[in-house]
């Protein structure tokens, strides 16, 4: 499959940035409910794109431009959960999609290149949780179809269904919201007294237990793996992956004609999609500098005693108590114990150490003592230090560049974003093709003009 390639040039200068004028969006609708709203197959989209028609990105944004009698080409700039789902989910309508990331997909300093992920549904606590709540349903149900269909294929399994127990002193709105939006989608989920906790994982020990939440359908998703999944699919469909730098190339008026690639030609496209995570604001400096903050936190593993069985799945849930989450050992490889608290301020991402240093170490060690005693003085078998970007809404980003009609902005995964992937992917790329026309979803994912303040604060 032959990708367009244009001689390298030099690049004009750097894309003046501007605003989107977003109104603020509160009320987001069920989007469990909504999914499935102008979704466009591959016959539609080939059809649209073959006969020259003019696509537009939504109801109310810009118009994206695909005036073609060939497949259209898509550019996917970032080979981490927002790029490489979207590159697959437009592979699967039609589009010839090309991958472009400096250190290739599933590797070890993209925000989804940690060994594993949670999978839940208590988003009480956020802006927008009542749609991240539907969406991650639909996500579990989108990771659990993925590994079936990834058995004929030979892929390792990926979701643990290892529920999630939320642990708290007292009910807060985080815990209220959490329960209204399970009541409001139906999700099943049991209110635990502290004698129950204790009956069902007596190794867990929460002082002055106040409420406890059981999902009993969340799990852990194995990170890495996925996304080298995604990536051999994609490929073994006719997608290509170039490990490869990418900066700006030409323009034309409001369009992008090309990238450039530090090791060989430019590559056109008529579309480009950048999934950049924490680089957003070295690949574009003036718009996404400060309205992205990007911040690393810390993730443990910590040994369990040799035989023991209760720290591991599935005798252990995911648990979530103030300022830490953690799940349980997971099989065939039983890394251990795993406990992510917050971390450093960040530094490059291109550059900074990925292990967390001895002076990080006090804060995990307190939860084992609050809440895990029989793993007090566990050795660590791994640490990991993983960058993250986070919008000022706490929600994703999914908009077109403010000058440049064919360039797409993808991200603001806020800490949360790998979960959802099998579900953004399908949304953004019907997006692309102006196949999704929700206006409430379009608004919620515009790129927000409010900026953070200097020092990463608001």
């Amino acid at each position: 499959m032959k990708r367009r390639r244009a001689p390298a040039t030099s690049q004009t200068g750097g894309i003046a940035d501007g605003s989107s004028q977003l109104p603020s969006s509160e009320s987001l609708g069920g989007v469990g409910d909504t999914a499935e709203h102008g979704k466009v197959d591959r016959r539609t989209f080939l059809t649209a794109v073959g006969a020259g028609i003019a696509t537009t990105a939504s109801s109310s944004s810009r118009v994206v431009s695909v005036q073609t009698r060939r497949p259209v080409d898509v550019v996917v700039v970032g080979a981490g959960t927002f790029g490489m789902w979207t590159a697959l989910h437009l592979q699967r309508l039609g589009a010839r999609v090309t991958v472009v990331d400096a250190y290739g997909a599933a590797n070890s300093r993209q925000t989804s290149g940690g060994e594993t992920r949670g999978v839940r549904t208590s988003y009480g606590d956020r802006p927008h949780g009542r749609q991240w709540t539907g969406w991650a349903v639909r996500a579990i149900d989108r990771w659990k179809l993925w590994d079936e269909e990834a058995r004929e294929r030979l892929l390792p399994q990926l979701f643990f269904q290892t529920g999630d127990l939320i642990l708290r002193e007292e009910v807060s709105s985080y815990i209220t919201d959490t329960r209204a939006n399970w009541g409001e989608l139906q999700i099943p989920y049991e209110t635990l007294s502290p004698a129950e906790v204790a009956s069902r994982w007596p190794w867990i020990r929460y002082d002055n237990l106040g409420v406890a939440l059981y999902e009993p359908g969340a799990g852990v998703v194995r990170a890495r793996r996925a996304i080298e999944s995604v990536a051999r699919v994609f490929r073994d469909e006719g997608g290509e992956v170039l490990v490869d730098r990418a900066t700006l190339g030409r323009r034309r008026g409001t369009t992008l004609e090309n990238i450039l690639l530090s090791s060989r030609d430019a590559l056109e496209a008529d579309m480009f999609v950048f999934a950049c995570g924490p680089w957003f604001p070295k690949v574009f400096p003036t718009l996404m500098g400060r309205r992205l903050r990007i911040s690393m936190g810390h993730v443990f593993y910590f040994a369990v005693p040799a035989g023991d069985s209760r720290f591991a799945y599935p005798n252990m849930p995911s648990f979530g108590v103030p300022g830490c989450t953690g799940w349980p050992a997971l099989p065939l490889d039983h890394r251990g114990f795993r406990v992510r608290t917050g971390g450093r301020p960040p530094d490059d991402p291109d550059t900074s150490d990925r292990w967390v240093a001895q002076e990080y170490h006090e804060r995990p060690r307190e939860v084992l003592q609050q809440h895990f005693p029989d793993l007090v003085g566990a050795p660590i078998n791994e640490t990991r230090a993983c960058h993250y970007e986070s919008s000022v809404d706490s929600n994703f980003f999914i908009d077109t560049h403010p000058e440049l009609s064919n360039v797409w902005l993808t991200g603001g995964g806020s800490a949360e974003g790998f979960k959802f992937g099998p579900v953004l992917g399908e949304y953004i790329a019907n997006r692309l093709v102006g196949g999704d026309q929700e206006p409430e979803l379009a608004e919620a994912f515009r790129l927000k003009p409010e900026q953070f303040g200097d020092g990463g604060a608001r």
